[in-house]
C-alpha cells in the first residue's frame, strides 16, 4: 500500500474521527476532511473551538477514516497518526473559508476571521479490516 492509497481512501470517506488529548483526558470528535495530498491530510476548525486549544497544547492526533459499509465484513478503516501543523498563510485560509462558507448561514455571521486550517503533514498510516482482528501488530505501516 502507498500514500496514494491512503489519500484516495480518505478522499472517498471524508468524515473521520479525530482523537486529541485534553490534559490526561482523551477527546474524540467527528471531523470532515478538507482535502488530502502528498503534503498531508488537511482539516478546518473555527479557532474559537476547544479542539484548537487542545491542539495548540498538544499537537499529537489520530484520525480514523471509516468506509461505513452496509455489511460489517466490508468494513475498512484508515488510521492516520501524527502531529498537527496550523496553517497561517492567508491565501490558504481564504480557500479554507470558502470550502466551509456554508457554515455562515448556520451561525448567522461570517466565520472568515476564525477559520483555522491545519494539517497532519507527517506521520504514519495504516489500514484495518475485519480480517485483521488479531493481526494489528503485523499490519503494514505507511510513513509519510
Amino acid at each position: 500500500m502507498t500514500l496514494q492509497d491512503c489519500i484516495a481512501f480518505a478522499t472517498a470517506n471524508p468524515i473521520c474521527f479525530m482523537a486529541t488529548a485534553d490534559g490526561a483526558q482523551p477527546r474524540v470528535r467527528t471531523m470532515m476532511l478538507w482535502y488530502a495530498d502528498e503534503s498531508g491530510f488537511y482539516l478546518i476548525a473555527p479557532s474559537t473551538k476547544a479542539v484548537v486549544e487542545q491542539l495548540e497544547r498538544n499537537p499529537k492526533v489520530e484520525l480514523c477514516f471509516f468506509n461505513n459499509p452496509s455489511e460489517v465484513m466490508d468494513a475498512k478503516q484508515l488510521r492516520v497518526t501524527g502531529e498537527v501543523e496550523f496553517i497561517a498563510d492567508e491565501a490558504i485560509k481564504d480557500r479554507a473559508y470558502e470550502a466551509r462558507a456554508f457554515l455562515d448561514q448556520i451561525v448567522g455571521r461570517s466565520l472568515r476571521s476564525i477559520t483555522q486550517p491545519f494539517r497532519v503533514g507527517s506521520g504514519e498510516a495504516h489500514f484495518w479490516t475485519m480480517h485483521d482482528v488479531l493481526r494489528e501488530a503485523e499490519l503494514e505501516r505507511i510513513r509519510f
